[in-house]
């Protein structure tokens, strides 16, 4: 958080070559694009995750200020999710076909990547096989050149991080649901110490280095992503930020630090999430995969999954 990137995640991120924490297990990225057309798709893709909310073919449908950089970090050679912490793309594209329990179907490496967008990007989910949506699956997919195919029968998540992630939802939800006002305050503190100097107090960020957290901007447009996103849920969240924050600082928060400051950042006010408001209409986006088509998300409602009441949390701020 001092350098609080992402966090797609949730985001925080950076145009400087800035790195997650390392893990060995992670393979690096490939260095040689493949030839042709296919390289000039993978590149494409990778254009379009630097430059999510600007890019042309990606604009208009973001409605933050994010970019897929935000949460899937770069390496250390600026490959924009090729970082080696919690939320890299490499490997990824070998769990597909997957199961998602969120969406009650088995999703492609396409659905998984436009689903994104309605989300952590508060936006509107891309329709499958456009240009930008077969460029972005090229690129993840060439991040995960020469590994083996293990198609994922629980979740759509890198075989790299799927325990450790599985695992991570459990001890800080067991940790979250213990949270008080007292949590919360802790919380403020430690986004004051270590995480302010890039997302700023007000969790605006620093347009064009670091993401937004929270908040509108002059016109009333929200900064970042709503309530429906993973870096939303205070368990999800906090998988993320322990392990890649502070920026080139991840795994030195301990479980109840990273709880708190979670608790903090997600008890602020964001956008609600209402599923049908992110969807193109059928007649223009076709087939949507999936099986649960109506889903209504808000602050209030994430902190009651955790049998947590935003009010008490919050103290004499009420928020819906």
């Amino acid at each position: 958080m001092n350098k609080f990137t992402t966090l797609s995640v949730a985001t925080l991120f950076v145009s400087v070559a800035v790195f997650a924490s390392s893990t060995d297990s992670v393979p690096n990225a490939p260095t040689k694009y493949p030839a042709g057309q296919l390289g000039k798709m993978v590149k494409l893709g990778e254009e379009i995750l630097n430059h999510t909310d600007t890019h042309p073919l990606t604009k208009n449908l973001v409605n933050n200020k994010l970019q897929c950089k935000n949460c899937h970090l770069p390496d250390k050679n600026g490959k924009v999710g090729a970082g080696k912490g919690m939320s890299t793309l490499i490997g990824t594209a070998t769990v597909f076909p997957a199961w998602s329990k969120r969406q009650g179907t088995i999703q492609t490496l396409q659905d998984r990547i436009n689903n994104c967008f309605m989300r952590s990007m508060s936006g509107t989910r891309p329709i499958i096989d456009t240009k930008a949506s077969m460029a972005m699956a090229a690129y993840v997919t060439w991040l995960s050149s020469g590994l083996p195919v293990k198609m994922n029968a629980k979740a759509t998540i890198s075989p790299y991080n799927f325990d450790k992630y599985v695992q991570g939802k459990k001890k800080f939800a067991a940790i979250q649901k213990k949270a008080t006002h007292k949590s919360y305050l802790d919380g403020k503190k430690i986004f004051a110490t270590k995480c302010a100097s890039c997302h700023g107090l007000n969790g605006a960020g620093v347009s064009g280095t670091f993401p937004p957290l929270w908040g509108k901007n002059a016109k009333g447009e929200w900064l970042s992503y709503n309530t429906g996103a993973g870096m939303s849920k205070l368990n999800k969240a906090a998988v993320w930020v322990q392990s890649n924050m502070p920026l080139g600082q991840g795994g030195t928060l301990s479980n109840q630090e990273t709880a708190d400051v979670v608790l903090y950042i997600d008890a602020q006010p964001r956008a609600d999430f209402t599923l049908k408001e992110h969807l193109f209409p059928r007649a223009k986006m076709g087939y949507y995969n999936a099986k649960v088509t109506s889903e209504h998300d808000s602050v209030r409602s994430n902190f009651k999954a955790f049998g947590l009441n935003i009010d008490t949390i919050r103290g004499d701020h009420v928020i819906k």
